[in-house]
């Protein structure tokens, strides 16, 4: 988990940085066309993937058979969406009006061959549980591809900029991951393979795909009723309020998938360890995001200059939906970890297919206002399927994990509300109105951690490593002084007097 949060914050603070320079090289209308397409890449990546990378994890012992099927599989598949993509892109851009994004999907689409190419490899070093290795990768791959997107940027590339960080963020890996793996496919494709693999596979492909295109789905709308600027505010909103929702969840749901289709048959264990992920990251999440909530204004002024003011409100209600989106993977792995990949697909059906409606119905009655209500809806209605699920298959009940919950949901709640209040009767300055909203609710927040000492704060304490606990071992000294001969001589003395 150490190098995962390494690799994860370092990549989140390069793309930081990226974002903040390059809000101001390139425009909301550049933005706005990568929008646009994100729902056909993460599409056709799902046809890739195929489910067939969960699957590789969950089966104990893969063998080389079922690796070389899988790699042949995912580079058949990558020839036939991007053949897909390429012959769909001008009824695409027709689609949107916007001319330009028949050529930028022809270009963008070529990573999903890189991403057939290394999904073997990469899948190895996370069932070997080598995020050392992942984490260097990632973080030198973000740092390159920033360097040449902001030239291209300066130059005057427009969305070609990001184009082409995209094509590096993946091309990048791949090299070094393939010539840093010994492992090589045999020529070799075995149907009795795919069909085991493919048994619990298929579930997790459809799963994963409804996923994506429920997720982007609101993309596809803003792009189709709105003009691409708005989508650009639009997506800078979401990317903002993905980087502090996700983050956490990001790193630990990156390492608990292979541990827990290690105890996936001990359902005591999963249920613990789904309770502390789930507890940990509320702690942490959870006062995150109602500071940017809080900050938002002085926050996209200063990182992203006034020209991404109008993100602001959406920034500010999707927010609401973060809440709810760091929770979900812990709970949707554990179930994928036991093998109920089938019950994921009909359940995820089900929530995007009502969450889907609410997006839709919320953009035709209310507009752009709706249509983020209706996201918020989403994210929160796939919780409480997802801890029903856990609840029915694992055993950690669903009452139980909103009870564990509700501490810190309170806690979180009321900080905010006396943050604001505050900042309200000072009427400060936008930037000594944030500062002063950002102490109050820290210092509210920390107390409560300090005075009550919750369960959600102890199991925080416990993933911090040992040499970083610099109170525990101001505890151990005053311990040893304490049993030293000489201090125990005088306590005997202090005894017979």
């Amino acid at each position: 988990m150490v190098w995962t949060a390494m690799q994860k914050y370092s990549t989140m603070g390069i793309h930081f940085i990226s974002g903040i320079i390059l809000a101001r090289l390139l425009t909301p209308y550049d933005y706005g066309c990568i929008g646009m397409l994100s729902i056909f890449m993460v599409a056709s990546d799902s046809f890739i993937n195929g489910g067939f990378g969960s699957a590789l994890i969950q089966k104990k012992r893969p063998t080389q058979v079922d690796y070389s099927t899988v790699f042949w599989w995912n580079m058949f598949m990558a020839v036939v969406m991007y053949a897909i993509l390429f012959l769909c892109a001008p009824a695409i851009s027709r689609f949107y009006d916007t001319p330009i994004l028949c050529d930028v999907l022809r270009v963008y689409g070529l990573v999903l061959f890189v991403h057939a190419f290394n999904l073997v490899q990469r899948n190895q070093l996370k069932k070997k549980l080598n995020f050392k290795m992942l984490s260097i990768v990632s973080t030198t791959t973000s740092v390159i591809s920033l360097g040449v997107t902001i030239i291209m940027a300066h130059r005057g590339f427009g969305v070609w900029a990001l184009v082409t960080q995209y094509v590096l963020v993946s091309l990048i890996p791949c090299l070094v991951f393939w010539f840093y793996m010994k492992w090589r496919p045999s020529w070799v494709f075995s149907w009795k393979s795919f069909r085991e693999l493919f048994s619990f596979g298929f579930y997790m492909f459809l799963t994963h795909l409804i996923n994506n295109v429920g997720q982007k789905m609101q993309g596809l709308l803003i792009g189709k009723f709105f003009d691409p600027s708005t989508m650009g505010y639009y997506s800078k909103a979401e990317g903002t309020e993905k980087l502090a929702s996700h983050s956490i969840s990001g790193i630990m749901t990156q390492v608990t998938y292979p541990l827990y289709a290690e105890v996936q048959d001990n359902k005591a264990a999963l249920s613990n360890m789904i309770k502390r992920l789930t507890m940990t990251l509320a702690y942490i999440t959870f006062p995150l995001m109602f500071i940017l909530l809080l900050c938002a204004k002085p926050i996209f002024v200063l990182l992203y200059s006034e020209r991404w003011l109008q993100s602001i409100p959406y920034f500010q209600v999707l927010c609401f939906a973060g809440l709810a989106g760091c929770l979900q993977a812990v709970n949707l792995q554990a179930i994928s970890a036991i093998g109920k990949s089938r019950t994921m697909f009909v359940w995820t059906l089900l929530k995007r297919t009502i969450g889907i409606g609410a997006v839709v119905l919320g953009l035709m009655f209310f507009g752009m206002n709706g249509l983020l209500a209706g996201v918020v809806i989403n994210y929160w209605f796939s919780y409480f399927v997802n801890i029903s699920l856990v609840s029915k298959h694992v055993g950690y009940k669903s009452w139980r994990q909103i009870l564990d919950l509700l501490p810190v949901a309170i806690t979180s709640l009321l900080a905010a509300v006396v943050s604001y209040g505050v900042g309200y009767l000072l009427h400060l300055s936008m930037y000594p109105d944030g500062l002063v909203k950002l102490i109050v609710y820290v210092t509210i927040y920390m107390g409560w951690s300090f005075i009550f000492r919750p369960e959600a704060y102890t199991y925080f304490l416990t993933i911090i490593p040992a040499k970083f606990r610099f109170w525990e071992r101001k505890k151990k000294t005053h311990a040893k002084r304490d049993a030293s001969p000489s201090n125990l001589n005088d306590n005997e003395d202090n005894t017979k007097c």
